[in-house]
This record gives structure tokens, sequence and C-alpha cells, in this order.
């Protein structure tokens, strides 16, 4: 499977923007929503190849949305998701979470080349 089509769901403007800009710029095709419910309401409605996802979002938060796709239902069974987030979660909720994405990134440490570049090694 090739990514090409990416969903960001982030709601703090600066970092979004970041991510979209240079997402594009190495050609990806991005839709970026900034709240949860949106953001659960366009990855059921548009198959993306991959799902960046913050925890901490308003209206609904990050940990439901996955429930949501990755849970009992697996609504989006081939795409991939990475979880982007500066919120500390104790031990237990984190190795849950990471056991339902693909890669799980803590956004201080990570700046968009190296996002990049983790996307191109899923892609393989």
């Amino acid at each position: 499977m090739s990514i090409k089509s990416i969903l960001v769901i982030e709601d703090d403007r600066f970092i979004g923007e970041m991510y979209v800009r240079s997402l594009k710029k190495a050609g990806y095709d991005v839709d970026w929503m900034v709240d949860g419910n949106d953001g659960l309401v366009g990855a059921r409605n548009k198959p993306y190849d991959l799902i960046l996802l913050d925890i901490m979002l308003p209206e609904r938060k990050g940990s439901e949305i996955l429930d949501a796709l990755r849970g009992k239902e697996d609504l989006i069974p081939n795409t991939k998701v990475i979880v982007l987030t500066n919120f500390e979660q104790d031990q237990e909720s984190r190795l849950a979470m990471e056991h339902k994405v693909d890669a799980y990134l803590i956004k201080a440490e990570i700046t968009p080349r190296k996002l990049i570049s983790i996307i191109e090694q899923l892609d393989t």
C-alpha cells in the first residue's frame, strides 16, 4: 500500500499548519480537521491511507476516535494511524493505545522532516 492521502486531526493551529504545509510539500494529499467530531466524521466519510491523530482534542478525545475507528467495528482496517501528542499518559493507557496504532509520537520530539521520514518507513 502506498500512502498518498492523509487526514490530520489536530486542534493546535500552529502545529496543524506546520504538518499540513510539510506534508503537502512532500507530495501528500492532506485534509485537516480541528476537532474530534469533525475528525471522526472525516475519517469515516473518505478513505485515507494515514490518519495523524492528536489525543487532546475539543469535542471528542483522540482515544475515543481511535476506539471508534479501530474498535469492534474496525472501520478503517487498512488505514494507518499515527498518534501525535504532548499529553502525558500513564504507562498502561499508552501501551493500550500503542497496540491500536502504527506509531505513537511525542509532538515535542518530532520535526516535520522526522514525521515524513516515519511516514515513509510505514509505507514500505
